[in-house]
């Protein structure tokens, strides 16, 4: 172990995509097998379901266990990775107990509260952001005794968010993976070693399970992968360079996971939505079409944000608004072509 830690930073970057990679696509099958054995098996009940058949439902086991292997083989843990690494074993355990026994909703919201809980506890929490109105460089909004609170909140929302998009083939794997994968090449760019490297685990995991669930899949991730990545991918987005420029440390994972928190808010409203309002927010999923626009807007508007500042004197916090007001043009079209359309 501490052979491979003296190798060079992108030697073990490799190997912990490699490695991850290969444990997860090969510890898969047995995964599958064990699911069959306790009764972690989907079995179509109602019309909600893609598949007509039962497929097993534990495969999250493998991603979760390549991606532990291989960050305990490739990276130094500090404090708050070790802090990371506890909450996720109390995700991973309570995922595997659900796809077993189908958990009550609030004893897991509780067990999540718990988890984000080690990881505050280890010193990891959003303690600043970025003031967006003020002119000053670097000023902040200390968050004080609510540090805890939103990081807990942070991290217990983001969790479910993935979660809630596991219901198509290869879905919430597929941005799992795309998210890994911008959040690792994020921390390149801004020298962060520690969080590039385990997000090349969790990209390895990723990609060695995606053959055995892409449609049709062969086995589901669960509740054991789904809130396992989620939880990983959100308390990650706080450490390093996206904890210690906090503007960034909210946009950017919300630009990477924007899917997700988009279909939980969806998922949520739906439940309680009449007919009508149902038949609109599905209409209004065509919006998905357009993330890649909107997407490129924004990158185009974080260029443009420091000309206007700069062309028109304007503080930092009315350059922003000035690029949402921008944004918000870019996609009315799109907004009331939806609405026409569910009326």
């Amino acid at each position: 172990m501490k052979a491979l830690l003296a190798l060079p930073f992108i030697v073990r970057l490799l190997l912990a995509i490699g490695l991850s990679t290969a444990v997860s696509f090969l510890a898969t099958p047995a995964v599958k097998r064990m699911a069959y054995k306790i009764g972690a098996v989907d079995v179509p009940k109602d019309g909600r379901r893609m598949h007509d058949h039962p497929i097993p439902r534990l495969g999250g086991l493998a991603i979760a266990l390549a991606f532990i292997l291989t960050t305990l083989l490739t990276v130094e843990l500090d404090q708050q990775l070790q802090g990371i690494m506890l909450g996720g074993i109390v995700i991973l355990v309570l995922g595997v107990l659900d796809d077993s026994l189908t958990l009550p909703a609030l004893p897991k919201f509780i067990v999540q509260i718990v988890a984000a809980s080690i990881v505050v506890a280890h010193g990891c929490t959003i303690r600043f952001i970025t003031n967006p109105f003020s002119s000053e460089v670097g000023a902040c909004i200390d968050l004080g005794i609510l540090a805890a609170p939103v990081t807990i909140i942070w991290i217990a929302t983001l969790t479910n968010a993935v979660n809630f998009i596991d219901g198509l083939d290869g879905l919430a794997v597929g941005v799992s993976g795309i998210s890994a994968g911008t959040m690792l090449v994020i921390s390149l760019l801004v020298a962060e070693p520690q969080v590039a490297l385990i997000m090349a685990c969790l990209l390895g995991a990723c990609i060695g399970f995606i053959p055995y669930n892409k449609n049709p899949a062969s086995i589901f991730m669960g509740d054991t992968g789904s809130t396992f990545l989620g939880f990983i991918l959100s308390a990650m987005s706080i450490q390093g360079f996206f904890k210690l420029y906090a503007i960034i440390s909210f946009v950017v994972p919300f630009l990477i996971l924007g899917v997700p928190i988009g279909f939980l808010t969806a998922v949520f409203l739906s439940k309680k939505a009449s007919p009508k309002v149902k038949e609109i927010m599905s209409g209004a999923v065509s919006l998905l079409a357009g993330i890649p626009s909107v997407v490129y807007g924004l990158v185009g508007m974080m260029v443009l944000v420091p000309g206007i500042r700069d062309l028109f004197g304007l503080p930092d916090g009315a350059s922003l608004m000035a690029a949402i007001v921008v944004l918000a043009i870019m996609i009315l079209p799109s907004i009331i072509k939806v609405s026409i359309t569910a009326l």
